[in-house]
């Protein structure tokens, strides 16, 4: 099961994305945030996944086309990343996929991966009414208090992660319970940041598998 290519509006401009559609209506809707290498095979392979497992997925560009294959190449889309621009596309998305005559009305869940993991955080809070579930794949936002978010949590964590510490999601999922929400969090063993990708030198397949399963089971609860 493959989904395409669309656009959609974003303050009266054309922005990129990757729907997938399963073959029967009324489906639940899930956001793919992907994470700084830019809209990729890998999260739109994602999407079919989803779309094959009953879910009608869809991903927003978050980086105008551009495409990453390096560190030192999304470093630098990084450095030219318009937070204001990526926060109207983030709340496009969720209009987009929330108002699909298609689609099984009730509040969407979304999974974002690393930098896709913070506007993943940044929707629940923004969107309470809308955002249900978030699956949080090696990405945290340790400086918001969540005291708009309704959400339930699931995080995928990795234990040997240069660019997550510890200690950030830690004091990330302290901030989420203080606000009374549910947290699940995992730290999966011998495991670094973006092993769930399989383009990646760091790809786990045990781990990811693992992930996917429990991903899976959270999004159908």
């Amino acid at each position: 099961m493959s989904g395409s290519d669309v656009t959609f509006n974003v303050k009266g401009q054309p922005v990129a994305g990757y729907i997938a559609l399963p073959s029967q209506p009324d489906a639940p809707g899930v956001l793919v945030f992907h994470a700084w290498w830019g809209l990729n095979p890998t999260f739109k392979k994602l999407c079919d996944r989803l779309a094959a497992e009953g879910f009608a997925a869809f991903a927003p560009d978050l980086r105008e086309g551009h495409v990453a294959t390096t560190i030192d190449e999304a470093k630098r889309l990084l450095g030219e990343l318009d937070e204001m621009k990526n926060q109207a596309v983030v709340e496009a998305a969720v209009a987009f996929l929330k108002n699909r005559s298609d689609l099984h009305n009730e509040d969407l869940s979304v999974i974002g991966f690393s930098m896709g993991a913070a506007w993943s955080l940044v929707a629940a809070e923004e969107y309470p009414q809308d955002i249900s579930k978030v699956v949080l794949f090696y990405g945290s936002y340790s400086d918001l208090q969540f005291s708009n978010a309704k959400a339930r949590f699931l995080g995928n964590f990795a234990e040997m992660d240069e660019w997550e510490p510890a200690e950030e999601v830690n004091r990330m999922e302290k901030n989420m319970q203080a606000a009374s929400l549910k947290t699940e969090f995992h730290f999966y063993p011998n495991t670094s940041h973006w092993f769930f990708e399989e383009d990646r030198p760091e790809f786990d397949a045990e781990a990811a598998q693992l992930a996917w399963t429990r991903t899976l089971d959270f999004l159908r609860a």
